[in-house]
């Protein structure tokens, strides 16, 4: 089983902090082209350099699979980041786009209405993350935070994107490259220590894994939990992401509200579970997020589906 790492020379904070771990762990070799591009391994650790957006690229770890016949056990996705507020940053997200319809169209890659399972190292990468940027003086001009579940490409194995944003001068800044490198260096046990961030079901049977619901793109109460060492991270549903149609006043039967709300929530949860097998997902809302009906109707699914809420000190080891 190998860790696929996946970066595009069209993307300047993509190739920029791929480079940067090329150089810093000087046991690479080539490895062999997939699709006409190439790919470097070390250990059990393999990275490919693609050349168009990475949000297209879809069964990555089938394509390599086919050409090598090696099993891909995750996908990390090196990525830039973009925003109004063209604010610096370092992020962290889950992938999908489980509230659309199946039949929808995607303008940001994946398959409509599914998710793939979050990769277990969001948590701990996170913090580790936020206290490489810390050590490498980029706070507090850079923000750290995760984002919400959001666009593609589908893959089946578990997977996440570190990202850099959010402008051209920030994609290219060398120092958030050196940054994200050093993240993976050391996140992915490149430097001679223990890799960070493992799920494995015969060490963590029974752990709590949060499922965050409501809240805006960069969930920031979700954030403030995830900040505690030893939380495991699954999907992130914002509260955009949760499409429900007004009931009007006075409503008694949540199971008549439409929308996409309850089926993103499913597929989150389907999703969480096959990543953390053994695991315990339990939901954390952002209830100051939504309205009254909303947290009625979405605290009435969630007992419907057996599927438990927690609060900010539950998700704690």
């Amino acid at each position: 089983m190998v860790c696929l790492l996946v970066a595009t020379k069209a993307d300047p904070a993509s190739i920029g902090p791929a480079s940067a771990l090329l150089s810093l762990c000087s046991s690479w070799t080539r490895g062999p082209d997939i699709d006409n591009n190439p790919s470097y391994r070390t250990r059990d650790v393999r990275m490919i350099h693609l050349q168009d957006k990475i949000v297209y690229e879809d069964f990555l770890e089938q394509r390599w699979e086919t050409v090598t016949g090696e099993n891909v056990s995750e996908i990390i996705f090196m990525s830039r980041h973009t925003a109004a507020s063209n604010r610096p940053a370092l992020t962290v997200h889950p992938i999908g786009i489980p509230h659309l319809e199946h039949d929808a169209n995607s303008p940001a890659g994946g398959k409509p209405g599914r998710a793939s399972p979050p990769n277990s190292r969001i948590g701990a990468w996170f913090r580790l993350l936020k206290s490489t940027a810390a050590n490498n003086n980029l706070l507090p001009e850079f923000e750290v935070t995760l984002e919400a579940t959001h666009h593609g490409p589908w893959t089946e194995v578990p997977a996440m994107f570190v990202e850099i944003g959010s402008t051209e001068d920030y994609w290219r800044r060398e120092d958030a490259a050196a940054t994200v490198a050093s993240v993976f260096m050391k996140g992915l046990g490149l430097d001679g220590d223990q890799a960070v961030g493992c799920w494995s079901e015969e060490i963590h049977a029974g752990e709590k894994v949060l499922l965050g619901i409501g809240g805006g793109h960069y969930a920031p109460r979700h954030t403030d939990i995830a900040q505690k060492d030893g939380v495991w991270v699954g999907h992130l549903l914002s509260g955009y992401s949760l499409l429900m149609s007004d009931p009007g006043a006075n409503v008694k039967d949540y199971d008549k509200i439409e929308g996409t709300w309850k089926e993103a929530i499913l597929e989150a949860v389907s999703a969480t579970k096959r990543a953390f097998p053994g695991g315990e997902v339990v939901a954390h809302l952002d209830g100051k997020s939504f309205k009254a009906w909303q947290r009625n109707a979405i605290t009435w699914f969630l007992g419907k589906k057996n599927i438990k809420v927690g609060k900010p000190g539950d998700f704690a080891p």
